[in-house]
């Protein structure tokens, strides 16, 4: 399959929006570029090159980063494969965390935090803006927890008063904080966990969608740990697909505000993520693979 089929699949997946910019619903999402533990360099920093070239070759025109992937390695790697930038690419990055000599994932939501976040992300990407900044909550680094985000988010708010970011997501966050972000400032997208098994999001999920805002899931095939499901399994035997496209184009079907950002350092994997923009899951399918949350 060539660049302009795997094209044709990204289009069967539709489009939506990102505030005033619009996007094919399937995108990159460049963690997996840096080295083991998203730490430090690539093992083959030409075949991350590679892979981010073939993407938007193939179509992808929003790609999700962050300066602490590495830290700095993501942005630098797509500097050099892509910039000068399409003008259709709408680049995503995150600020709120800092990574530790350890590889460990530290809370950074200061003001002098996110201040060199954002510096750092336009440096790093050679942007004079931020297309989207997603302001990761950081109260608990392995999901959700409640508490204000008044004083982050009017951070990020200032830096976009002064032209430095363009429009404003959040990240690991709750319903309660999505509100209280909206009545700050207008949110373009909520980049939360969210897959086959893991559900917990589903009630936003539809609150977002009525709203016109867009839900990107991360770990979307499971993360670290990829999604294991006998159902799942014997789903894709029997569309002829492998079992992440099908948890893949699960989502596609879950809601039309969703917006996928699998990530991958192999070309080869990187074409089946995107074969699944253009996987159609017949309704028996779907309702087996909506069992799967409750049957954990």
């Amino acid at each position: 399959m060539n660049d302009r089929d795997r094209a044709k699949d990204l289009d069967g997946a539709g489009t939506y929006r990102l505030g005033d910019r619009t996007v094919r619903r399937m995108g990159y999402g460049a963690m997996q570029l840096a080295g083991p533990q998203v730490f430090g360099p690539p093992r083959d920093r030409a075949r991350a090159v590679a892979v981010l070239r073939e993407a938007v070759a193939s179509g992808v025109d929003h790609i999700d980063t962050s300066d602490f992937y590495g830290p700095h390695v993501t942005n630098q790697i797509i500097r050099e494969a892509l910039h000068p930038y399409p003008d259709d690419l709408v680049l995503v990055t995150k600020v709120g965390a800092r990574r530790g000599p350890d590889a460990s994932w530290n809370p950074a939501a200061s003001a002098e935090d996110l201040t060199r976040a954002v510096h750092d992300n336009l440096r790093n990407l050679g942007v004079e803006a931020l297309d989207v900044v997603n302001l990761r909550i950081m109260f608990n680094a392995h999901g959700p927890a409640e508490g204000s985000i008044a004083e982050p988010l009017g951070v990020l708010v200032d830096l976009q008063r002064q032209g430095l970011v363009r429009r404003i997501g959040l990240s690991n966050v709750t319903p309660r904080q999505v509100a209280e972000g909206r009545a700050i400032t207008p949110i373009v997208c909520v980049q939360n966990a969210y897959n086959l098994a893991q559900r917990a999001d589903d009630a936003l999920v539809d609150d977002l969608s009525a709203a016109g805002i867009a839900y990107v899931p991360f770990f979307p095939l499971g993360g670290f740990s990829p999604l294991q499901s006998t159902t799942l399994s014997a789903v894709a035997a029997r569309l002829g697909a492998t079992p992440m496209q099908v948890a893949l184009a699960w989502l596609l079907a879950r809601a039309p505000n969703i917006l996928l950002i699998p990530g991958t350092s192999s070309p080869e994997h990187l074409r089946e993520n995107m074969a699944a923009a253009g996987l159609s899951l017949p309704a028996d399918a779907l309702a087996e693979l909506d069992g799967i949350a409750g049957a954990g």
